[in-house]
């Protein structure tokens, strides 16, 4: 199936979720509603001749200083089709929350929760949203574009031993 067929069947089972569709070098972009991310995840992954089986890579983008939002982009491939597709979700940043996709691929677990460490982008129904690259005392989200240049930390206690201050 190339990537006009896989557009065209998916905007006609969702014609209310799809935003925009763009193939680019050969690749094809999906703007999905918010609301609809789960829904649509689970009919690119069941659908028989789809079969988008393998989220490959699932990231947060900071589009906040030029147009106020978050994005999280999927990155999906079928191994029995080869084929794939790019979904993107828009959030605004004053809300930057998402239904997880982990029930669709299990390996949404640990990409939702570098996310969530790097951008504070929330995965609602995640089974444990928890930090996964940064000590529990970091603060701040270091991909966000308005995180400080310099990047510096209160020193964790792990630091503060180390030194012998403690």
């Amino acid at each position: 199936m190339d990537n006009e067929a896989i557009a065209t069947l998916v905007k006609t089972n969702f014609p209310e979720a799809i935003i925009d569709s763009k193939i680019f070098r050969n690749e094809l972009t999906l703007a999905v509603k918010r609301e609809y991310i789960t829904e649509i995840a689970k009919f690119l992954k069941e659908n028989k001749e789809l079969d988008f089986n393998f989220l490959s890579d699932l990231c947060g983008v900071d589009r906040v200083e030029t147009h106020g939002v978050f994005e999280v982009v999927y990155h999906l491939y079928s191994i029995s089709q080869n084929h794939r597709v790019r979904l993107k979700v828009s959030i605004p940043s004053s809300s930057p929350t998402i239904s997880t996709v982990t029930g669709v691929w299990s390996t949404a677990n640990w990409h939702e929760r570098e996310t969530y460490d790097m951008f504070g982008i929330t995965f609602d129904g995640h089974p444990d949203l928890r930090k996964i690259l940064t000590p529990d005392d970091f603060q701040g989200h270091p991909l966000r574009k308005d995180y400080p240049v310099d990047g510096r930390q209160p020193a964790t206690l792990r630091e503060i031993y180390r030194r012998g201050e403690a």
